[in-house]
């Protein structure tokens, strides 16, 4: 595959994308409600898109072994997916009452965080799919983006109240 060369096979607008950790593929979200795995090498979708969300895929993130991908989406879901076989693992994962604007991974693949325009930050057993504690509040507006420390401490969060938060994961 060349720089810069087009990966064919989206319908419409890709909202988000994430490498897996050995960088051997990508995951992409679609305004379409699909996800997307692609051989990073060649350039080529790895077997059909993954179909589940009922609306757009907001936000992707891959596990760091590379076993699971967990999509965001507006509608209000966040899902979890097999990454070699491209079924859902579980429910859908529900709690926010708003948009999912962004999904992370905790560095040991135990937890999942999510922002969501509900204006919280929740945080999920990857396992179970159970929630842990209570929403994070502080945000006055929706929670764009979320990121986890690399030692799985703190979280990181960006919202539209133009303001950015640190936490204790």
């Amino acid at each position: 595959m060349q720089v810069g060369e087009s990966l064919r096979g989206h319908e419409d607008w890709v909202l988000s994308a994430a490498f897996s950790h050995d960088g051997q593929r990508i995951i992409s979200g679609s305004l379409n409600n699909t996800i997307r795995i692609w051989d990073a090498a060649a350039g080529t979708q790895v077997g059909v898109p993954l179909q589940g969300h009922t609306d757009l895929v907001r936000s992707v993130a891959v596990s760091p072994n590379g076993k699971r991908i967990v999509s965001g989406s507006y509608d209000r879901t966040i899902r979890i997916w097999d990454a070699e076989t491209g079924t859902q693992v579980g429910e859908p994962l529900k709690g926010h009452t708003n948009l999912v604007w962004s999904v992370a991974i905790s560095p040991d693949g135990k937890r999942i965080v999510s922002g969501s325009g509900d204006n919280t930050i929740r945080i999920w057993d990857a396992e179970t799919g159970t929630q842990v504690g209570e929403p994070l509040r502080g945000h006055t507006s929706y929670v764009m983006s979320v990121a986890i420390s690399p030692d799985g401490k703190r979280i990181f969060s960006g919202s539209y109240d133009r303001t950015a938060r640190l936490w204790n994961a």
